[in-house]
């Protein structure tokens, strides 16, 4: 049996109350079969809940990757993620995640009161995180950084820093302060993850040249490239489904 025959992936889309911190909610079953995937920066903080198929439950906390990282075949039977946007780190998981790019930390495997028995049912899954999350919500958000994740994210990271930080009336360099202090990288390299990110929806239709605002064809090919590890063309491939991102479209 092949890897894509037998992997089990679902996604589900978040409360609107909570749809400022939560990006989504994923599963995934069967991921042993997999002999090598690869890992390519998606602008999102993951919380990981895993079971091996030795029993053993762990529960990691992944920061930003800005770059592809190959996941070696690993004894993972069966993992629930929650993926938060960026506002999430000061707000919900009051953790920096700076120190945490490109790698991830292991929690106290009761963190946020879960346990083994929640891998069992993944909507479950999702509503328990939902219910903790809205009882962390803040009584109130600063603004500026509300309007900066939300101008950002809506532009696929097509923006010009001296206009955002006149829109949300904070300075360039306060901006960068701030992302590299929770996140660990400027904003123009977060923005790069995010222009990236839309195109893989492009590439994976078979559009192999810049539907967004690169430069031009070498410049789409080159970030591409620095992103994913690979070109455009060897990504639509997607050969042995390797980029287990991929899965996420028809699903949303």
């Amino acid at each position: 049996m092949t890897a894509k025959q037998s992997l089990q992936f679902h996604l589900i889309e978040p409360h609107h109350q909570i749809a400022d911190f939560v990006y989504c909610f994923s599963s995934f079953s069967n991921m042993s079969t997999i002999e090598e995937g690869i890992i390519i920066p998606n602008g999102k903080i993951d919380l990981i809940l895993s079971l091996n198929e030795n029993g053993a439950f762990h529960i990691t906390l992944l920061g930003l990757e800005t770059q592809p990282k190959i996941a070696p075949k690993q004894p993972i039977s069966k993992f629930f993620s929650v993926s938060f946007h960026p506002l999430a780190v000061e707000y919900i998981l009051k953790m920096p995640v700076a120190k945490l790019l490109n790698t991830g930390r292991i929690l106290p495997d009761n963190f946020w009161d879960f346990t083994v028995d929640d891998l069992t049912d993944f909507e479950a899954f999702c509503l328990k995180v939902t219910d903790k999350v809205i009882s962390l919500l803040p009584d109130a958000v600063d603004q500026r950084k509300r309007n900066l994740f939300n101008q950002i994210i809506v532009a696929d990271g097509d923006v010009k820093v001296n206009e955002l930080a006149a829109n949300i009336g904070w300075s360039p360099r306060q901006i960068n302060q701030y992302f590299n202090r929770q996140l660990g990288v400027s904003l123009k390299s977060y923005c790069n993850i995010l222009r990236f990110q839309a195109s893989l929806q492009h590439i994976w239709e078979g559009n192999l040249y810049p539907q967004l605002n690169y430069t031009d064809q070498s410049h789409f090919i080159k970030e591409v490239k620095k992103l994913s590890g690979v070109s455009p063309k060897e990504l639509n491939k997607n050969e042995n489904s390797r980029f287990l991102q991929f899965l996420v479209y028809g699903k949303k």
